[in-house]
């Protein structure tokens, strides 16, 4: 999704439309998913809670998500909206899902053992994204090989594989994690409505007397605005800028094996380290390589910045959700993780936003990508105040 929808909405569906119109209706897309499940998700968590449906939710937008996934591989050249809706649709629900999966995350690992859980999660996920991945490229470059007709066909016969693979693998998750006991609320869905922004606003109270929290959550948002915006616009910017289709695709490829086992790595660095200092590292070194990709112009400039992201980008998303975990309550991680995703999903709409204005006004892609670099340094020089939580031994 992350390669062959940027590629395939600009040469496809977009197919003769300037590179800067199709860099803006991408970024605006990215925006608007995001912006729908930045409003639904605090409310959503909070039900969750109330009702015990962490894992029902999950698989509900699971389910949407795979759908929205395999319409993708039959809509007809030219129709951009239509590849925009539904890829609008896609990335709403996995949002939506990945509130609810990490909203499990307390209830399956504790104190020390978070970190692990979670880093462990991110790598497992850059391995199987990578995995499927390489088949897709292989398709794509090979479609004889495998039965295809051409390599348009490849990439659509993909998206219908991506929700194929998001259903299967969510299998386990259903089967094997256990929906967390909690006091069901009596309510019916309105007065369940109610309660639910009755809590959220008690939540949000909190949260402004809680200082520590509040400094973490207003970092987070700023430095994972850069870090979603670079997974999000990365592909999309080596086309702007001149690099051929194979080039990103060996990018990513080198981008989600090296993420496999650095994001694993990164948890047992903080057996010594704590949590902190090593997401610390992860935005200097995202900083320096915004700054490396405005004077990139070979494709070796990109592998070289795609082994670096690779080497960090499990890490940072893998120890902000897992420091965040540690620093909230179980019984309330729906409502807390929904916050912590509408922080994210709000970054997820300023990030590509400030790009696609920065393009559309300066004509450049390389000045709109230079803007992330002031998102790494304020939120980096605020998480260096944030107290960390304690580490229990559990």
């Amino acid at each position: 999704m992350a390669v062959f929808f940027p590629i395939f909405f600009k040469s496809y569906w977009s197919q003769g439309a300037d590179a800067v119109v199709t860099t803006a209706r991408l970024g605006t897309a990215i925006s608007i998913s995001s912006l729908a499940i930045a409003l639904l998700s605090p409310t959503l968590g909070v039900m969750a809670d109330l009702k015990g449906f962490k894992k029902l939710f999950c698989m509900i937008f699971t389910v949407v998500g795979v759908l929205a996934c395999a319409v993708m591989g039959f809509i007809p050249m030219g129709d951009w909206l239509a590849a925009m809706v539904a890829y609008g649709i896609a990335m709403a629900a996995f949002n939506a899902a990945s509130v609810f999966y990490d909203s499990l995350l307390p209830y399956v690992a504790q104190g020390r053992t978070m970190d692990y859980a979670s880093s462990l999660g991110y790598a497992m996920g850059y391995l199987g994204g990578g995995v499927l991945f390489l088949v897709n490229v292989l398709m794509y470059l090979f479609p004889a090989t495998f039965g295809i007709s051409d390599g348009v066909a490849a990439v659509k016969i993909s998206f219908v594989t991506v929700a194929i693979w998001w259903l299967v693998f969510s299998i386990p998750l259903a089967k094997n994690v256990p929906e967390p006991h909690i006091q069901v609320s009596k309510h019916n869905f309105w007065g369940l409505t109610r309660e639910s922004i009755k809590t959220l606003r008690r939540t949000l109270k909190a949260l402004l007397l809680e200082k520590n929290l509040l400094i973490f959550m207003v970092a987070y948002w700023l430095y994972i605005d850069g870090v979603y915006t670079v997974m999000t616009m990365a592909v999309d910017y080596g086309i702007s800028i001149g690099l051929e289709s194979k080039d990103l695709i060996v990018a990513v490829l080198i981008t989600q094996f090296i993420g496999f086992p650095c994001a694993y790595f990164f948890g047992t660095f903080t057996r010594r380290w704590g949590t902190k200092a090593p997401i610390m590292v992860c935005i200097a070194i995202y900083a320096i390589t915004v700054i490396g990709a405005t004077w990139m112009s070979q494709a070796w400039h990109f592998y070289l910045l795609a082994t670096v992201i690779g080497m960090v980008q499990g890490g940072v998303q893998s120890l902000s959700r897992s420091m965040f975990g540690r620093m909230i309550k179980p019984e309330e991680s729906g409502e807390y993780f929904g916050l912590f995703n509408l922080v994210g999903r709000f970054a997820s709409i300023l990030g590509p936003l400030v790009v696609a204005v920065g393009v559309t006004v300066t004509g450049n892609s390389r000045m709109g990508m230079m803007g992330l670099l002031v998102l790494f340094v304020l939120g980096g020089g605020l998480l260096a105040l944030v107290r960390e939580p304690a580490r229990e031994n559990a």
